[in-house]
């Protein structure tokens, strides 16, 4: 059963809490409905972003920096600035300056496969209205 639904445009995923980051979760969490805008990652592959505009600061919690199609990151570090990473194929989460490692807090349900489909509307029309939710 999903905890939370992302709309993506005209999308909707639905996906899980992790259990390895329950800091990053909590913070989450408490700001939903989160609403922003997802854009084309500028330096982590085949990715989109969204800036979280929070003055924020998360210890690494189940971080890292490869994460897989559907594996959502919270960053809040020192390096660069807040934000969620929503990989839908191939990343290297990164800055302008280097690696970044991000906090994995959620993973969608989806297929891999299905991700594709944001990433060649995140391409081709740019960026998307993202909403998070509680299901």
């Amino acid at each position: 059963m999903a905890d939370i639904r992302i709309d993506v445009g005209v999308l909707e995923f639905t996906a899980r809490w992790e259990a390895n980051a329950p800091v990053s979760r909590a913070w989450l969490l408490n700001r939903l409905p989160l609403e922003g805008t997802l854009l084309q990652a500028r330096w982590s592959g085949e990715a989109g972003w969204s800036r979280l505009g929070a003055n924020l600061r998360l210890e690494p919690e189940n971080a890292t920096t490869r994460p897989g199609p559907g594996q959502i990151l919270l960053y809040a570090g020192d390096v660069s600035e807040p934000e969620l990473l929503i990989p839908y194929g191939a990343c290297a989460f990164a800055y302008q300056g280097g690696p970044l490692r991000g906090n994995h807090v959620v993973t969608l349900d989806q297929a891999p496969h299905e991700l594709r489909t944001l990433g060649e509307i995140l391409q081709s029309k740019g960026a998307q209205s993202l909403r998070i939710t509680s299901c």
